[in-house]
């Protein structure tokens, strides 16, 4: 019977995630195009058709109709899907390595970060409400997340956001959302997991340019959003980070 039960909870966990993770779909899109995500009911972007509740069920839906607006017969990105289901493996796993009321802590950082991600994909531009989200979660940190010190805070505002908006002044190597989601970031962070996070973006980011390019679907002045990439340094160093640094330490 605990089995079953346990079986049940996560079961309801990783359907709160899929409905949330769904919502902050329409989040990122409305909010880079100056649309509230709370008015207005969502509609097929090919033939602006009202999606009803029976459509817009997490993952079942889009499996149900194979991936097809109901309506025009249109191909929906699976892109929506994989969303909705990385939510749900989301909320599981954060519950069971932090449980209540921690897990809504973190939950919450996944999801401003999420939202990051989708926009800077779709439109390369980052909404300033989402940094001022993000540093409203890392005041509440200072109560509910990982033990940083302020100090450490502080300068982990300003270790990569100033030499980020040094390389964009001189270089343009960086756009002004990512300079801000890096300070926004370093004060829930802390300066030595704000490296560590800018590290993990710029590698990802640079493998996946190299890839582009190797593939030829992208030239040398293709802009790529580092955003996502950024996004995934972010969160590796908000659960995993002293574990990280303390692996790469005990090498020297």
């Amino acid at each position: 019977m605990l089995y079953i039960a346990y079986a049940i909870l996560y079961l309801l966990i990783f359907s709160f995630g899929c409905v949330i993770f769904s919502f902050l779909n329409v989040v990122a899109y409305r909010l880079p195009r100056g649309l509230s995500p709370f008015k207005g009911r969502s509609n097929c972007t090919s033939c602006s058709h009202q999606l009803h509740a029976v459509d817009l069920i997490p993952i079942l839906s889009y499996l149900s109709l194979k991936g097809r607006c109901r309506y025009c017969g249109a191909r929906f990105s699976p892109r929506y899907v994989l969303t909705e289901a990385a939510g749900g493996v989301i909320a599981a796993l954060l519950f069971a390595r932090f449980g209540l009321p921690l897990f809504l802590f973190y939950f919450a950082v996944a999801g401003v970060l999420a939202v990051v991600a989708l926009a800077d994909f779709d439109v390369q531009e980052i909404p300033d409400s989402t940094h001022i989200a993000l540093a409203v979660l890392g005041i509440v940190s200072i109560w509910v997340g990982p033990e940083v010190k302020l100090l450490s805070r502080i300068i982990g505002v300003f270790c990569v956001s100033v030499p980020f908006l040094i390389l964009a002044m001189t270089l343009g190597a960086f756009g002004g959302g990512d300079i801000k989601l890096m300070a926004a970031a370093g004060f829930l962070l802390g300066w030595q997991n704000t490296l560590l996070a800018a590290l993990i973006g710029i590698v990802l980011g640079g493998l996946v340019a190299v890839i582009m390019l190797a593939a030829k679907k992208a030239g040398r002045k293709t802009q790529i959003a580092f955003g996502p990439y950024l996004c995934v340094g972010i969160f590796t160093a908000l659960l995993f980070g002293s574990e990280i640094i303390g692996w790469y330490i005990s090498f020297f």
